[in-house]
């Protein structure tokens, strides 16, 4: 699937905030995830993003193309994904540690799916002055 590069960046970000808000001391102060997210520096979200880039970034890549209609997200189902996810995974692992890697980087991808903005239309981002 190609993605702009404003897209994969919303994809990783809203995927870290899912990892974020998995997080048990995060949830046991009480703080919302963007609060958390909006008060690491710089330097803390790039260690994050870092870190799930290599997870996500690289199917999202592999997806095949589908069709996207302006004001729409792309959208796979859970089949899909798992595919990709099998295909891209190492099998230097055993069977039941391998399937747990796959739900959960499905899951991963699958929030940052979620978290893509809706396409926009190129006509109508035109205006008189560009044609």
């Amino acid at each position: 699937m190609r993605f702009t590069e404003h897209e994969l960046t919303a994809a990783l970000a809203g995927a870290a905030k899912v990892v974020l808000a998995a997080d048990r001391r995060l949830r046991k102060r009480g703080v919302d995830v963007d609060t958390a997210w909006e008060q690491m520096d710089r330097y803390q979200r790039f260690k994050v993003l870092d870190a799930l880039g290599d997870q996500v970034l690289p199917v999202l890549v592999a997806l095949p193309d589908v069709d996207v209609a302006p004001g729409t997200r792309p959208t796979y189902d859970d089949r899909q994904v798992a595919e990709v996810v099998e295909g891209l995974a190492g099998s230097g692992r055993g069977r039941l540690r391998r399937a747990v890697e796959v739900k959960a980087r499905t899951a991963l991808v699958q929030a940052a799916l979620a978290a893509i903005p809706p396409r926009l239309d190129p006509d109508a981002l035109l205006t008189d002055d560009d044609l």
